[in-house]
């Protein structure tokens, strides 16, 4: 019997699985062979932010309809029309469908929680450990390359799982230790197979070679892995030359677990730097388009809309705020009086503080230029050692939350929620 197999009859018994592997989709196929999502509803896959949604529905099997939720709206749509199959997306998003009956939660039929651990560090279990509450009936399929920091994560909502795959453990029940140093640099996937130059560039070195999963190393005075190895393979790997990974964030702890010492390798180049700084922007937009309330703004385009295209037109805009940021300069907004009634504010929990070295400054920073919030919609941040509570306006509390939730503040990446007085 396959280990597939076994965790299939584990799970017809209404026993949960955990899948022992790197923090990488490309690492969890047999997810989709423990997959039956039910007429009655939809499978969930819980991802540490929306760019790892992207991934699952990108690797997803043919004939399996699997959505990222990267707009609550489309999502919400596509839901109601019953098209999809399986449901990828973060604990604040998921909670966000159910809070609007877009997404019955006592429908689901598995919910599968993609490397929690991150989800841990980033202190973000509130929303999962609700959303886990309220699908008690559901299968569960915990994919973990850390399972002793999940333990009482399991403890509560997966009690003695069927366990597939080798735990990092030696025979002293103790971690086992890096296997190779490496280098690292922070990319998203869907641009590590362009950013080889980049590394060549940051590198200087005379051969380079690539590496994904399921081929074989090639030696070079450097291994760029396009992929995230395991740890025998980072050990195979830096057999041949010495390895660079290519991570998200959530994949730096696994990566600090395997390699050791694990440096930075700064990539400054231009395409990276314009790529990354398109993707804060889209994200800004996202966000305040899900935050709704644009009602009068598009009354005021409607002359516009008829006579041009509604990408023409969000194009001008955007060329127009560029330029009237490029004359006006880094102006600050700071003296601006919020025009919300105190009493109204939503108190909104960032995991970051004093200790972090963050700043009021920085947090109106990430508010204003990284998600799109107006000013007047930011009262008071009272500025903690280990946290802050940003006073948000009622109307964009949700978009903060979200876009808070994707930024980083002085290098830590942040998670946010409605803080629990409110």
């Amino acid at each position: 019997m396959t280990a597939v197999n076994e965790g299939q009859a584990a799970l017809e018994r209404g026993r949960a699985v955990m899948l022992v592997t790197p923090p990488a989709v490309e690492q969890a196929e047999a997810v989709w062979e423990l997959l039956t999502p039910g007429a009655a509803g939809p499978a969930v896959v819980v991802c540490s932010d929306s760019a790892a949604a992207e991934e699952w529905a990108d690797a997803a099997p043919h004939g399996l309809r699997t959505h990222p939720i990267t707009s609550l709206g489309r999502t919400t749509r596509l839901l109601a029309a019953g098209g999809v199959d399986v449901l990828a997306g973060t604990p604040e998003d998921l909670q966000a469908l159910a809070r609007a009956s877009a997404l019955k939660l006592e429908t689901v039929t598995t919910v599968v929680l993609a490397w929690p651990e991150w989800l841990v560090v980033t202190n973000r279990l509130a929303e999962l450990e609700q959303l886990l509450g309220e699908t008690r009936d559901a299968r569960r399929i915990i994919l973990a390359w850390n399972p002793q920091a999940l333990e009482d994560l399991v403890e509560r909502y997966a009690r003695r799982p069927h366990v597939i795959g080798d735990l990092p453990m030696g025979e002293d029940a103790r971690p086992l230790p890096p296997v190779a140093p490496a280098r690292y640099a922070i990319v998203p996937p869907p641009r590590r197979a362009s950013v080889r130059r980049e590394v060549l560039d940051a590198i200087d070195r005379p051969r380079v070679s690539t590496w994904r999963r399921g081929g074989t190393p090639e030696d070079g005075d450097v291994i760029v892995c396009l992929d995230l190895p395991s740890r025998s393979e980072l050990a195979a790997i830096a057999g041949h030359g010495a390895p660079v990974l290519l991570l998200s964030p959530a994949q730096l702890p696994y990566a600090r677990s395997v390699a050791a010492p694990l440096t930075p390798l700064p990539l400054h180049g231009s395409l990276a730097k314009a790529a990354g700084e398109a993707d804060q922007l889209r994200a800004r937009l996202a966000a305040r388009l899900d935050a709704g309330g644009l009602a009068a703004a598009l009354a005021l385009l409607e002359p516009l809309l008829e006579r041009y295209d509604g990408a023409e037109v969000a194009a001008a805009l955007l060329a127009l705020r560029r330029e009237a940021s490029s004359v006006a300069g880094h102006r600050s907004t700071e003296d601006r009086q919020p025009t919300t009634p105190q009493e109204e504010w939503v108190k909104v929990f960032v995991n970051v503080g004093k200790k972090d070295r963050a700043s009021a400054k920085d947090l109106v920073g990430a508010l204003t230029r990284e998600i799109g919030l107006a000013r007047s919609d930011i009262g008071r941040i009272e500025l903690r050692d280990t946290f802050c509570l940003v006073h948000v306006a009622p109307h964009a509390t949700d978009a903060a939350i979200r876009g808070l939730s994707r930024v980083a503040i002085r290098g830590r990446r942040v998670s946010a929620r409605r803080d629990r007085e409110t």
